[in-house]
């Protein structure tokens, strides 16, 4: 052992090889493994002189990281989801052929797929437009929709005929109002003449709406399947306040079918259905879980709605039901009507655009079944049917995101 290095082991100064000096000169860190130290005083001093050879300089500047200069490539698509659900088919009307008078008939139901997914499978039937009708004549209708109805208020025959022969309806809802304990109380008998006279005023299929009374909704309803046996009417509704067994019993032996209504809740919905089913086929009912206006709790209305399909696509077999809607509950929105001020536009405008709005947002919901009654905001909603209905996409249909200045 030279004189130097037993002067420095004497005061402490160990000598570290040329490997561990590299590894610092590198890493500008040293570890230490299986190492036991005992000393009272440690001091540690690294000089280019201990290193045998030449010194090796330390890097100026740590190397970075390396910056990507193109993005990556990848192919994107459209998910493709399969739903192990469906929506059972309901026929509404009757041909002579079938036992009825109509001159056709409508399916409504049937996808196994959300509400025009058309890249996954476009929907088998197109949703329906029904036109409101009402048995009396004081109904309170707004001045927008009234113009287009005054001549016929009088006579409700007259005024489904107008509804079909000039608008286009593919249905007629029948509402009979005066039936109704706190307004006219009027017979059962009365709504079978009434029934009739439509019947025969108009030869497309149709649905008869009560007053909201479970009792005398009942009677009615009774008294008109009995006497239009085969005509597969649309009885809407039958509620759980309603005494569900004779309901649903006097529909099905008379060939027609039903609206299940429902206040916004998916378990009553449920509930309502699975005490139906003890007394009518599945395919005889159409499901209503209640329409509310736009600004008026469309939202809540919607969501309902979306949750019942996407259920019942996915499996749930108390909610597999075609959807109905009453978008002309739109009219009960003030805005609609009511005279506001210069920004809010011509009354005959907002009205219509206000049902338009309530119906084309329920479509997309999955709403098969659609109740309305200004004749322009069935035409949009109609129009937006048939867009959908042809699978194109928005850029074969409308120039929606360039423009001309």
């Amino acid at each position: 052992m030279s004189p130097l290095t037993e002067k420095k082991e004497k005061r402490g100064i160990l000598p570290i090889s040329i490997d561990t000096l590299e590894a610092l000169a590198k890493f500008q860190q040293i570890e230490l493994e299986d190492i036991e130290i005992s000393f009272e005083e440690l001091e540690l001093s690294l000089t280019p002189s201990m290193v045998m050879g030449a010194p090796r300089a330390m890097p100026a500047v740590m190397p970075g990281k390396v910056k990507p200069t193109t993005l990556l490539e990848a192919e994107v698509g459209v998910p493709i989801e399969e739903y192990p659900g469906h929506i059972v088919e309901v026929k509404l009307g009757a041909t002579r052929t079938e036992g009825g008078t109509r001159s056709s008939t409508v399916v409504i139901g049937g996808e196994n797929v959300p509400a025009f997914y058309n890249f996954l499978k476009p929907p088998p039937h197109k949703p329906v437009i029904a036109f409101d009708v009402f048995d009396w004549a004081k109904i309170p209708l707004a001045k927008a929709v009234k113009m287009h109805y005054r001549p016929v208020l009088e006579d409700t025959a007259e005024w489904a005929r107008l509804c079909v022969e000039k608008f286009g309806a593919e249905m007629i809802n029948l509402h009979f109002i005066s039936i109704d304990p706190l307004i006219e109380d009027a017979s059962p008998e009365y709504a079978v003449k009434k029934t009739e006279d439509v019947l025969q005023a108009v030869d497309v299929p149709m649905a008869i709406g009560g007053c909201g009374d479970p009792k005398k909704d009942l009677k009615v309803f009774k008294a008109i399947a009995e006497a239009t046996t085969g005509e597969r009417l649309l009885f809407n509704s039958v509620t759980l306040d309603m005494d569900i067994e004779p309901s649903a019993k006097v529909v099905k032996e008379n060939g027609h079918t039903l609206i299940a209504f429902t206040s916004m809740d998916v378990n009553r919905a449920r509930e309502l259905n699975r005490k139906l089913y003890d007394f009518i086929e599945k395919e005889r009912i159409v499901m209503d879980t209640t329409t509310a206006a736009l600004g008026y709790g469309l939202d809540y209305a919607f969501t309902v709605m979306e949750r019942s399909r996407l259920a019942a696509l996915k499996g749930d077999p108390e909610l597999n039901h075609p959807l109905s809607s009453g978008t002309t509950n739109a009219w009960a929105a003030r805005e609609a009507w009511m005279k506001m001020g210069p920004e809010w536009a011509p009354r005959e405008l907002r009205g219509p655009i206000w049902e338009t709005v309530t119906g084309q947002t329920l479509l997309l919901a999955g709403v098969d079944y659609f109740m309305m009654m200004h004749p322009a905001a069935a035409r949009e909603v109609g129009n937006t049917i048939n867009k959908l209905m042809s699978g194109k996409k928005p850029s074969e249909t409308v120039e929606w995101v360039s423009f001309k200045i």
